[in-house]
């Protein structure tokens, strides 16, 4: 969009759709406005025919360019033909613009699915955005003086805008010392924005003007607090199936991934039913296995693989692999993230595209919805009366890995924002001190953890679910698949969010209802696990391997030496708080970052460049 009513050329909007090829390798297709453009990208998911070509017009007044799925499509397109609409295509897009027609931007309040839109009205001059309710689907947007650019990825951003790409320092601050991201609108590239979850974005072609609300706001479901846990572990167990069932509506493969823990468990038992009920074929699902001991969940992929009859891919990605993935994953990623286990996903996601996956289930979610981390102990316990929170305590030693030791560790740590605080400021007071001065987010964390659904939907809308989204996003488009999420279908949250606390932990257990509801359909060994991983990264060793190239980038950037008033003592820091420095400094070398500004916007930008260069695809200067 070019606020002096120049028209946008096709090179500067191919540019940008060039850098989101992998998002949809099926086709490409542009919309010219007086002042603007529309670029699309296609993944061929529904109606793979011609018809389901975007950008997508309907009559001469709606053009869309839409990423995403809307999983109730049928039956909202039931409801538009009764009321006189008529189809050309069977997509779900179609029925996103006879959906506005009909009930205007309020449509969205009634699809089910996963969405990042911009649709255009020629009558009202606008561009009318939308992003699903718990943000699985990106949206980016900048906004300065003379451009208005939105893309599904930052990189198309920072390509639109014409500038250089500047470090959102706020944002570097809470990754590196309170290990948060995600949690606001902003992102790590000042001047680029997020479309917050739940929330629509008008723009105005006449006024320039930005009108962002919120449409959506999680609530308890009001029917379901007064059954007892078996009638709501039978009444979740029908949300769950019936969210599987939606999002197993494909004119191509559909596959999941397994990890062997309870989440992915669930969702693959209930998809390879619903597969056997309708085809011949088998199911397939993919572990990614991370070592020896510990960290080897294969045995339990295997288990449920073979009582579900499960075609199941298990990969191993070595040391090796992780180095040669460094900078593709780091750009995939376009932010900085928290732990080296992103790469397991990105594998997972790398052997979908291979078996010819399109479509993968993921458990994500799951945890978020049914109280599944265990620092969700601290607010329950401090919901019970004395004496239920001390038969509680003895229950939670007995049915999580967690000591007694670590349970008031947990209840200390996670109740009184000051012994937080205090361990933050020992732990990086090599640290410039204006970083050190101000914890706000740990502060409003830890007085959420009186209410645990107070809690709850803080880690749902800012906290913890957010980053997630990115990290299962990124991974699965850079291989041009897509991941769809059954435990957050809304109509299942908002069921979860409404059963009673102590349905969801109960004797010590998490996620009590769905090993409840599972019963007979995973195996014990698993519905009854104590232990909690998913896909987790042989760190130490991967971290090993690379350590002297770790160092080193970390000695070579400005940002940490900005913020760090002492060079960190690489012998005395953690493995997490290490591999948070080096992504911020691989991040920061492969996207050119600079710490201010440079002469502002220009029409050029090498942040346009070939998508699939490595191993440093994109430089911002």
């Amino acid at each position: 969009m070019n606020k002096n009513a120049s028209a946008v050329g096709r090179k500067a909007i191919k540019a940008i759709n060039d850098l989101a090829a992998h998002r949809g390798p099926d086709g490409e297709g542009f919309f010219f406005g007086k002042q603007f453009a529309l670029g699309h990208r296609r993944l061929a998911i529904l109606d793979l025919s011609r018809d389901g070509h975007q950008p997508m017009a309907y009559g001469k007044r709606y053009v869309i360019t839409f990423s995403g799925e809307i999983f109730n499509y049928l039956e909202i397109r039931e409801q538009l033909l009764l009321d006189g609409y008529r189809f050309s295509s069977e997509t779900d897009t179609e029925v996103i613009l006879c959906a506005y027609d009909k009930w205007g931007t309020a449509c969205v309040e009634r699809f089910n699915g996963m969405w990042a839109f911009c649709l255009y009205d020629r009558e009202k001059d606008i561009l009318f955005c939308s992003r699903d309710r718990f943000g699985i689907k990106p949206f980016y947007y900048s906004d300065t003086p003379r451009r208005f650019v939105f893309g599904s990825e930052i990189k198309q951003v920072l390509c639109g805008k014409g500038g250089s790409a500047v470090a959102n320092v706020r944002a570097v601050r809470d990754f590196l010392i309170e290990g948060y991201s995600d949690h606001t609108r902003e992102t790590f590239f000042d001047g680029v924005s997020a479309l917050a979850a739940g929330h629509n974005l008008v723009y105005s072609l006449r006024s320039h003007r930005v009108d962002e609300r919120r449409y959506y706001t999680l609530t308890a479901r009001d029917d379901l607090p007064a059954l007892d846990e078996w009638a709501a572990s039978e009444r979740f167990l029908a949300e769950l199936h019936r969210s599987v069932a939606y999002r197993m509506r494909s004119d191509v493969k559909v596959g999941t991934c397994l990890s062997g823990g309870l989440d992915s468990s669930a969702i693959a038992a209930l998809s390879s039913a619903v597969t056997r009920a309708t085809s011949s074929a088998r199911f397939q699902a993919i572990h990614a296995k991370g070592g020896s001991g510990r960290l080897d969940e294969s045995g339990f992929a295997r288990d449920l693989a073979a009582k579900c009859d499960i075609d199941l891919f298990v990969i191993e990605p070595s040391v090796d692999d992780f180095i040669e993935a460094i900078d593709e994953v780091v750009y995939c990623q376009e932010e900085p993230f928290a732990t080296p286990s992103i790469f397991m996903q990105y594998f997972v996601f790398q052997k979908a595209k291979q078996i010819g996956c399109k479509v993968v289930l993921d458990g994500q979610g799951g945890d978020e919805v049914l109280l599944g981390y265990e620092r969700y102990y601290s607010a329950y316990l401090r919901s019970l009366p004395w004496h239920a929170a001390i038969r509680e305590f003895f229950s939670i030693t007995g049915h999580s890995r967690l000591s007694p030791r670590e349970v008031l560790g947990y209840l200390l740590y996670f109740s009184v924002s000051r012994i937080r605080i205090a361990r933050l400021k020992r732990k990086f007071a090599y640290v410039r001190p204006e970083y050190l001065l101000r914890f706000p987010n740990i502060a409003n964390l830890n007085a959420a953890c009186r209410n645990v659904r107070a809690l709850q939907r803080m880690e749902i809308e800012r906290f913890q679910l957010p980053h997630l989204l990115r990290y299962a996003d990124r991974n699965s488009m850079r291989h041009s698949v897509e991941a769809r999420l059954p435990f957050l279908d809304h109509q299942l949250v908002e069921a979860a969010f409404a059963v009673s606390t102590r349905f969801k932990i109960r004797n010590g257990w998490t996620k009590h209802i769905l090993r409840v509801a599972l019963a007979g359909l995973v195996p014990d060994n698993i519905l009854w696990r104590k232990v909690k991983l998913g896909f987790e990264a042989p760190d130490a060793a991967w971290l090993e391997a690379a350590g002297a190239d770790m160092q080193a980038a970390i000695g070579r950037s400005a940002i940490v030496k900005h913020m760090c008033k002492d060079k960190p003592d690489f012998d005395k820091i953690d493995r997490g708080t290490l591999w948070r420095l080096y992504s911020i400094a691989k991040w920061e070398a492969i996207y050119s970052v600079q710490l201010t500004a440079g002469a502002g916007e220009s029409p050029r930008s090498s942040g346009c460049s070939n998508p699939n260069r490595t191993p440093h695809p994109i430089r911002m200067n």
